[in-house]
């Protein structure tokens, strides 16, 4: 049987991947596709250690504390460990994987701590990285939400009810997340992906707007 589908939903922290991607799943399952729904980090399991004590600033309490290399494998073992144990089975009998993060994350939060001029220098390893030595699957479709840094932040800071102390090493440094959207911009135009705007007029947009841009890209490109 052929391999199924890969699909990413990509954005930084507060861009509502995890409600487009629960959503994009329901209306894949009602188009009759079998759909295996993932995310990364996958906290839950062992994998996922070297990730958490990253973002719980156990290596120091700034991003770059860590290099753009290093904590790329971080979250390259944590795909791996997952694609091994929990869904190779599924992509390769057919069935459309859609990821909340993926390879593409590190372009978005890890290559931000390089030189601008070596930009296309990192994306190049890390897809002969991820996809060539450690033999991930490349997506067939990724999807960007792209939502402004201040709004994203308002949101953040709903979800944890006010309370600062509770967002990890990248959500509480908004200069960095102002610097990682820039280079998401850059690699979404130097890796194909299709950008979805989240919001207008300095608000987010509703939900279902989103999710119908969403599904009209997915419908032309699968």
């Amino acid at each position: 049987m052929a391999r199924g589908k890969l699909i990413v939903m990509e954005g930084l922290d507060g861009s509502g991947k995890a409600t487009q991607t629960g959503l994009l799943c329901q209306y894949l399952e009602s188009r009759g596709r079998r759909v295996r729904h993932i995310e990364f980090p996958d906290y839950r399991e062992p994998s996922s250690a070297l990730v958490k004590m990253y973002l719980n600033k156990e290596f120091g309490s700034n991003p770059g504390d860590v290099n753009a290399y290093a904590a790329s494998s971080f979250y390259a073992v944590d795909r791996y460990a997952s694609f091994l144990r929990f869904w190779r089975k599924d992509y390769l009998s057919g069935a459309t994987i859609v990821a909340d993060r993926y390879t593409t994350s590190n372009a978005v939060y890890q290559m931000e701590k390089t030189p601008r001029e070596d930009w296309n220098k990192y994306l190049a390893w890390l897809q002969d990285y991820e996809y060539g030595k450690l033999q991930l699957p490349r997506p067939d479709l990724v999807l960007f939400l792209d939502m402004p840094t201040e709004i994203s932040q308002r949101l953040l800071s709903g979800r944890y009810a006010g309370d600062e102390r509770k967002k990890d090493l990248h959500e509480s440094n908004v200069e960095f997340l102002t610097r990682c959207r820039r280079t998401a911009l850059y690699a979404a135009e130097a890796m194909g992906w299709h950008t979805v705007s989240c919001s207008q007029e300095g608000a987010p947009r509703k939900i279902e707007d989103i999710q119908r841009d969403i599904r009209e890209i997915v419908s032309q490109k699968l």
